[in-house]
């Protein structure tokens, strides 16, 4: 089974003009030009904060209506002007100082705002905790702009979901192409980053929720290894497979991200071995010389996927990598598997949370949340049910022998099926394409998936994958993957950045109406 896993409050006065100010400009700005913008003295915090703030006014519910931000942080401009302060006292955090940016709304911060996972159930979760991940982005300086739509609970509640969707935030809109899917779950931080709406932004994986709203969104995305970044105060599904990961436009721009990411966390205990490090200080454009590189190519990729996919080889050929083809093992049982862990551990893992919740929030396990989705069904499920919440309802915890056996055998299948095709290719990375090209959102039949996923294998070992921009098919972004095995983070991101630097694939967003697939499609006459 191939799983994608894993409200609106602009106050007025957030929004207020000053008499007189410089109007700095943030679209397709990245955020190491933003903090020069600042350290020249050419803009403030609160600048660069009121930009992204105008913008998302204009553009994510007027305009096109992206519904990419579920939420404002009331405090947003007050948290620059302090960092404006310090900065104008010479203490600089470093390269995140006053830099804003988004958090997708099923990570908990300490701000005015709810942690809803697009859900009403969690409308009055206002828990006034940072989760460790956004202590860690605070206390390196940034400015936390506000919350992100989701698919609602991570698109873990239906197996006919339409990603991006969350009644509390509606339906999260692709910029490239209006109609299209923004992916899920992470669709708000796709599509809100993609837009210039903040510089970066913080989405969560447990199969494919970073790295496919990532490729659809022409972003830069990272999943990273199971154990570097906390998923303390974080609404759950898998603690075998959840992880927060950074969302930016540019490789670089993820890597400080992810760099202000990464620690231990004494709540989390998989993470007793995060190591903070500087993964922007090694990025290299020879990265890729001599690099053995192992090739998938998956059999179920359309033409035009496949024509870029080849010109993305030739380009890493041309920087040096030496590629050679690798065909994954055959892993019967595999997408089963890992579904009866998710399923499980969806059940023990948001019980948990839920229980930590404020009395304000009256679903307080599994069980009652289905009960309070049924009695808010108009709201709740106007397009789709919960069948796999029900599902795993009926699951029997974390020492049933069958999901003990299901995580043992999808972990060292998955594992050994990256371990097993880097050694047989002597390679350090492994690449193919994320994802073919975003789909037609639709209420009607739910997600429909077209083409290959590199999701699934590094999501269940735990292993890091990175999606870069490789161009458009049919006027739409696809990505391409770099996979290592377990901590290979600035292998994959040394690979990635000495890409992207010759490739340039990236294209900006133009709002259409519709996919630009040319006269085509008008006929002959």
């Amino acid at each position: 089974m191939r799983r994608i896993a894993l409200g609106f409050l602009l106050a007025s006065a957030v929004l207020a003009t000053p008499a007189v100010a410089r109007r700095v400009t943030v679209e397709e700005v990245p955020l190491e030009q933003v903090q020069a913008l600042m350290t020249a003295g050419e803009a403030t915090s609160v600048e660069v904060t009121r930009a992204y703030l105008d913008r998302i006014a204009a553009l994510d519910r007027e305009g096109p209506a992206l519904r990419s931000v579920i939420a404002i942080n009331p405090d947003a401009l007050a948290q620059a002007k302090a960092l404006d302060a310090e900065r104008k006292a010479g203490r600089i955090r470093g390269p995140l100082h006053g830099v804003p940016v988004l958090i997708k709304d099923n990570v908990e911060t300490a701000d005015r705002m709810a942690t809803t996972a697009g859900s009403l159930a969690l409308k009055d979760n206002v828990t006034g905790r940072d989760a460790p991940v956004v202590a860690r982005l605070r206390a390196a300086g940034a400015v936390i702009l506000g919350k992100t739509n989701l698919s609602e609970w991570a698109n873990i509640r239906s197996t006919h979901a339409m990603s991006g969707w969350s009644a509390v935030g509606g339906l999260v809109k692709n910029p490239y192409a209006l109609d299209r899917t923004a992916c899920g779950s992470s669709s708000g931080s796709g599509a809100a980053v993609a837009a210039s709406f903040a510089a970066a932004a913080v989405g969560t994986e447990t199969d494919g929720s970073v790295v496919c709203p990532s490729s659809i969104n022409g972003l830069v995305g990272l999943k990273p290894s199971i154990g570097l970044v906390s998923r303390t105060h974080v609404v759950p599904i898998s603690h075998s497979q959840d992880t927060p990961g950074p969302m930016a436009r540019s490789v670089r721009d993820v890597a400080v991200l992810f760099s202000a990411m990464v620690g231990p966390d004494p709540a989390d205990p998989v993470t007793a071995g995060a190591v903070p490090r500087d993964y922007a200080a090694g990025l290299s454009v020879s990265a890729l010389s001599g690099m053995r590189v192992g090739v998938i190519r998956p059999k179920d990729m359309p033409a035009d996927l496949a024509a870029r996919y080849d010109a993305a080889l030739a380009v890493l050929t041309a920087a040096g990598a030496v590629l050679v083809p690798v065909t994954p093992p055959k892993l019967d049982g595999v997408g089963d598997a890992e579904f009866m862990v998710l399923k499980t551990e969806l059940k023990a893992d948001l019980n948990a949370y839920l229980a930590t919740t404020p009395a304000a929030v009256t679903a307080r396990d599994l069980d009652q949340l289905i009960a309070f989705n049924r009695d808010h069904a108009t709201q709740e499920m106007p397009f789709f049910g919960q069948e796999i919440f029900e599902m795993a309802a009926q699951t029997k915890g974390l020492r049933d022998p069958e999901y003990l056996a299901a995580r043992a055998k999808s972990l060292k299948a998955a594992s050994g099926a990256i371990d097993g095709m880097l050694t047989a290719a002597g390679a350090q990375i492994l690449v193919e394409p994320t994802y073919a090209e975003a789909w037609l959102s639709d209420p009607v039949y739910g997600d429909q998936y077209n083409g290959p996923s590199s999701s699934e294998l590094p999501a269940i070992a735990g292993y890091p994958n990175l999606t870069v921009p490789m161009g458009l098919v049919r006027g739409l972004p696809v990505g391409l993957s770099f996979i290592a095995t377990k901590n290979g983070e600035a292998t994959v991101l040394g690979a990635g950045y000495a890409y992207e630097q010759r490739a340039k694939a990236r294209v900006a967003p133009r709002y259409l109406a519709q996919a630009d697939v040319g006269a085509v499609l008008e006929g002959s006459r």
